[in-house]
C-alpha cells in the first residue's frame, strides 16, 4: 500500500505523536524504467524513418516524430513530478495535524483537536467512491485523494483506531 505507519518509540512523550502515517501516490514507472521506456519508444517511432533516409520526405516527417517523442517525455515527467505528493497525518493526545506537500501547489496544513475530529468515509460520493475526509476546527479536509477505493476504506479503519488510541492516551 502506498502509505506507511510510523511507530512511536516513546508513546508517553508529549513531543512524539501517538500515531503517524505518511501517504503518497502509487508509482508504477520508476526512474530507471523511464530511461528504458523512452529509449524503446524513440526507437520504435524512428524505425519507420529508415525507409525515407536520405530523401526530402525525412525532413517533413521528422518534426512530427520529434513532437510525438517530446510529448510522451513531457507527460511522463509531469506524472513523475505529480507523484511526489506527500501527506503526513500526525495524531497526539491533544491535537491532530495533516501536512500536504504538493510539488506545484505548495504546502498546506490543517490542525484540530482530536476530541472533535470526525473521520468520515462516504461510500456513495458522487465523484469519488469511498471519499475519506477529516472534519474538525470548522473545516473538512480530504485524506488520501490519490489512494484507491479499497485503500481509503482500509485507511479509514486504521485512522479511526489510531484516533481512539490517542483519545484513550489523553484520558490517562
Amino acid at each position: 500500500m502506498p502509505y506507511e505507519w510510523i511507530k512511536s518509540e516513546d508513546p508517553d512523550a508529549r513531543s512524539t505523536p501517538v500515531a503517524e502515517v505518511h501517504l503518497w501516490p502509487y508509482r508504477s514507472l520508476l526512474r530507471r524504467d523511464f530511461v528504458t521506456f523512452m529509449a524503446a519508444t524513440a526507437a520504435m517511432v524512428l524505425l519507420p524513418l529508415i525507409a525515407v533516409m536520405g530523401s526530402p520526405v525525412l525532413w517533413g516527417l521528422l518534426p512530427f516524430f520529434a513532437l510525438a517523442v517530446g510529448g510522451i517525455w513531457y507527460a511522463l515527467q509531469r506524472n513523475q513530478k505529480d507523484g511526489e505528493i506527500l501527506e503526513e497525518l500526525r495524531i497526539w493526545p491533544d491535537h491532530i495535524s495533516l501536512d500536504h506537500h504538493h510539488p506545484r501547489r505548495g504546502h498546506l496544513t490543517w490542525e484540530a483537536n482530536p476530541y472533535w475530529v470526525q473521520v468520515k468515509l462516504d461510500p456513495k460520493h458522487e465523484k469519488i467512491p469511498n471519499y475519506l475526509t477529516l472534519k474538525g476546527s470548522d473545516r473538512e479536509v480530504e485524506l488520501g485523494a490519490f489512494l484507491s477505493e479499497d485503500e481509503r476504506a482500509a485507511l479509514h479503519e486504521e485512522v479511526t483506531t489510531s484516533l481512539k488510541l490517542a483519545l484513550e492516551a489523553a484520558a490517562r
